[in-house]
C-alpha cells in the first residue's frame, strides 16, 4: 500500500491521496483528525483501495449493508478485458452499477 500510494502521488500530484490509512480514520472526521493530523483526506475519503480482494470484499460489503452506501466492486485491473465479480448476495443495483462500469471499461479498449 505504501508503494501504491507513492506511485499514485507521483502520477497525480494534483489529487489529495493518503495511505496507508485505517478505515476509521479514512471516513470519520474525528478519528481522522486524531490519527492523521494535517491530512487533507482523513475523515472524508471517497475512494477506498484495499490491499487484496478478500479485505476489499469483506469491508465494502459490510459498509454497504450497514450504511446503504453505493458500493461498486470489486473492479479488477490489469487484465486484457474487463472482468467483474458479483456475489450471490448482490442487489439489482449492484448488478446495474457493475454492468455500467464494465461497459465504460470496454469502450475504452
Amino acid at each position: 500500500m505504501r508503494a501504491a500510494t507513492r506511485l499514485a502521488r507521483d502520477r497525480r500530484p494534483d489529487l489529495p491521496i493518503e495511505g496507508p490509512i485505517q478505515y476509521d480514520a479514512a471516513v470519520d472526521l474525528e478519528v481522522g483528525a486524531q490519527k492523521m493530523q494535517g491530512s487533507a483526506v482523513a475523515g472524508q475519503a471517497t475512494v477506498l483501495i484495499f490491499p487484496d480482494l478478500n479485505t476489499g470484499n469483506n469491508t465494502y460489503k459490510a459498509v454497504q449493508r450497514e450504511t446503504g452506501a453505493i458500493a461498486i466492486g470489486p473492479v479488477l485491473q490489469g487484465l486484457k478485458k474487463p472482468v467483474k465479480d458479483l456475489s450471490r448476495g448482490c442487489t439489482v443495483e449492484d448488478i446495474v452499477n457493475t454492468v455500467a462500469i464494465t461497459a465504460i471499461q470496454a469502450q475504452a479498449q
